[in-house]
């Protein structure tokens, strides 16, 4: 067993407290500070987890005690408050997404890459077990090739949950809505099962809740591998309908609802679906990506979900809200290369 690895986290909201807890149920680390520019929410904080507090973000940055920075912070905040970290040497954790333009996504890997650091973009869904099964079904060809692959976002976000923060439901902090937001964990889970997606013509709007961005979204997708699919998500499903992903391929189909599999049937029989350890995604999900950039730092290794894992999510959204204002087909790839 190695010396536990030093964390800290700035923004002390309620994502935080899902990665304090993560922390302090880990050998492997240890959460030595906080930052929040609210010095009675921060205090507080740092009391509830035996940390020091910081008002000052780059006075955080400053203590030599630190190895990684779990940011917490709004959307569009995160690529400055990366940035700064990775050019004090620490090693980070970023909340979904990691930034709400692209370009500033690819500026964070670069500084990242430059200054040695590594970067790991929070995408706890695929650390349940029974994803894990899902990602070696498909690795396996055992579905064949896909041809119709689909993802369902169906909640419900009140109009009190946006006017509980200024930034909630603003493009310049959150980015978007129902997608960015909330989807974007399902987006991700349909792009690493399905594959890349190579166009997209998307409807976004705000139908029922008094925001910039959209509370619905439903995007027609073309993948890189000729299989075609449909992403539908808003936040003003009531009651609330879950989150799914259906693969259809030649050989088979696979149902995955609410982290777990519901349907599996290859070559017109149901397959059965190995026993797993029960997952809940906060905090498991985000306790074993915490573990896991741990390992990283004293392995000196990339964390198992890095900065580059959140390229093609945020493709997709960015390229769903651009085809519903231009209402146009978006081509992915060519927005990739140009």
């Amino acid at each position: 067993m190695f010396e536990p690895v030093r964390f800290a986290i700035v923004g002390c909201g309620v994502i935080a407290d899902i990665h304090a807890q993560g922390i302090s149920r880990l050998d492997e680390a240890v959460l030595t500070a906080v930052c929040d520019v609210d010095e009675e929410k921060g205090k507080a904080f740092a009391l509830k987890y035996g940390a020091k507090y910081y008002a000052d973000y780059k006075e955080l940055l400053a203590d030599s005690d630190i190895e990684v920075v779990n940011i917490c912070t709004p959307s569009g905040m995160h690529p400055q408050h990366a940035m700064l970290a990775a050019y004090a040497g620490k090693h980070i954790i970023c909340e979904k997404p990691l930034a709400i333009k692209l370009e500033d996504l690819l500026h964070m890997i670069q500084v990242c890459k430059e200054q040695d650091v590594k970067l790991a973009t929070v995408f706890p869904r695929r650390m349940a077990p029974a994803a894990q099964y899902v990602k070696r079904i498909l690795e396996e060809g055992r579905l064949g090739r896909l041809t119709l692959c689909d993802a369902y976002v169906k909640i419900y976000r009140s109009q009190q949950y946006y006017d509980s923060a200024g930034w909630r439901g603003t493009w310049d902090m959150d980015g978007g809505g129902a997608m960015m937001n909330q989807g974007i964990h399902i987006v991700d889970l349909l792009q690493w099962f399905a594959g890349p997606v190579k166009s997209i013509y998307g409807k976004a709007s705000a139908l029922q809740r008094n925001i910039e961005v959209e509370d619905t979204a439903v995007s027609l997708l073309t993948y890189e591998g000729g299989g075609l699919g449909v992403m539908v998500m808003t936040t003003t499903s009531n009651p609330e309908l879950g989150q799914r992903v259906e693969l259809h391929g030649e050989r088979g189909t696979l149902v995955y609802e609410d982290d777990e599999i519901k349907q599996l049937l290859i070559d017109g029989k149901a397959v059965a679906v190995p026993a797993f350890e029960p997952f809940i995604v906060l905090p498991d999900g985000h306790r074993i990506q915490i573990r896991d950039m741990a390992y990283a730092v004293r392995e000196d290794r990339e964390p198992v979900v890095t900065g580059e894992d959140g390229i093609h999510a945020l493709q997709m959204i960015l390229g769903t809200y651009e085809s519903s204002r231009l209402n146009k087909e978006i081509h992915l790839i060519m927005r990739e290369e140009g």
